[in-house]
């Protein structure tokens, strides 16, 4: 192992944990063949068509990217305070949200986005709050890293394939400079790698065409440099498949789908469901593609009642599809988007209930 994690306390307490959990005698494994996805040499969602729509081989997906949210910056910090303690607490809602993974999978998703720096805890736009999982030199931090553990020990029990974002435009500031960037790359890398699991996508960072990244590495022009980087990572032959997302209602930029092992989308911005359409149309058109998956992984859109929606066209188009619920709260003034945070993780609201209603019908699970 050569990837750093900062010598804290925690650590030993990460130690005793790692030391503690069972490893499955058997680890699913994740792969792609042409545009498809499979676990374990099965492609997902085996022999299921909806309404005449080939389901198999598709990932369907949900953007939780705050699962190992912490706030370290104590000015900020009470905005996070769950609402029946007063305080916030990192480790319940990681262990919430690991508790609510059965459920979901239930309803037939198989993946999740789960980000290293999350992602705005109050829906969109970003403050002075701090949640990363890595020092300002590229370290990881071990409280994060045991958090994300627990989250992916459990998607493994299930043979879930979750997505793990490294980094998000509104955290990589915390980061000093390049090097911090590649050495953090390298060091989350080799944990996955070394922790052994072989159900793991890889998400670099999210959204790279947003202007608000510091680091020209994590931006369109460069952040190829970091796929190949994650690509290059192995152990024993193997190696993690890996790609990078980009803003909603943007067409990747070609020399990133050649480095990409699958193609991430965004639907957020589409209020006209047939762009849904065009945009991965215009994806298969550009000459570095060569039929790698297609994932969006991101969309805010619903309406699954209507007759054209971004679920529904996503799979006419035959793409993996991702909800996104970003904030909303009800009578009570309580958030319960999966985003916002502090976070809900049940399916306990209409509009989660919608989604994942659709889902399972969708995917027959």
């Amino acid at each position: 192992m050569n990837y750093r994690i900062l010598p804290l306390a925690g650590l030993v307490a990460l130690a005793l944990v790692s030391s503690c959990s069972e490893t499955p005698d058997h680890r699913p494994v994740v792969s792609i063949e042409g545009d498809a996805f499979y676990i374990d040499g099965e492609p997902t969602y085996e022999g299921r068509y909806w309404n005449g729509n080939k389901i198999e081989g598709l990932l369907m997906n949900a953007r939780l990217v705050q699962g190992v949210f912490d706030d370290e910056n104590p000015e900020t910090r009470p905005l996070f305070n769950y609402p029946d303690t007063g305080e916030w607490d990192p480790e319940r809602n990681t262990n919430e949200f690991v508790a609510a993974i059965p459920e979901w999978r239930a309803h037939g998703l198989l993946s999740f986005t789960v980000n290293l720096q999350g992602g705005s805890p109050t829906g969109y736009g970003n403050k002075n709050w701090k949640n990363t999982a890595f020092t300002e030199t590229g370290e990881l931090k071990p409280a994060f890293m045991d958090r994300l553990a627990r989250i992916l020990d459990r998607a493994e029990a299930l043979k879930m394939v979750p997505i793990v974002g490294y980094f998000y435009f509104g955290q990589d500031q915390n980061l000093k400079d390049e090097a911090a960037i590649i050495a953090a790359v390298d060091n989350v890398t080799d944990w996955i790698l070394d922790k052994g699991y072989r159900n793991v996508l890889i998400e670099v960072n999210n959204e790279s065409n947003i202007k608000a990244y510091d680091h020209e590495i994590l931006k369109p022009a460069r952040v190829a440099e970091l796929i190949e980087r994650v690509k290059s990572r192995t152990r024993d032959g193997r190696r993690l498949l890996v790609s990078t997302s980009f803003g909603g209602r943007y067409i990747p930029d070609a020399h990133v789908v050649a480095a990409s092992d699958y193609v991430l989308l965004h639907g957020n911005g589409v209020k006209e469901p047939d762009f849904i359409k065009e945009m991965v149309a215009r994806t298969k058109a550009l000459p570095t593609y060569r039929g790698q998956p297609i994932v969006f992984n991101e969309d805010d859109h619903y309406n699954y009642d209507s007759e054209a929606n971004n679920f529904k066209y996503a799979v006419e188009s035959y793409a993996s599809w991702g909800y996104f619920d970003f904030r909303r709260k009800d009578e009570s003034d309580i958030k319960i988007g999966f985003q916002s945070v502090p976070v809900d993780w049940g399916i306990n609201h209409s509009r989660k209930k919608e989604f994942f209603e659709y889902l399972k019908e969708i995917t027959g699970e």
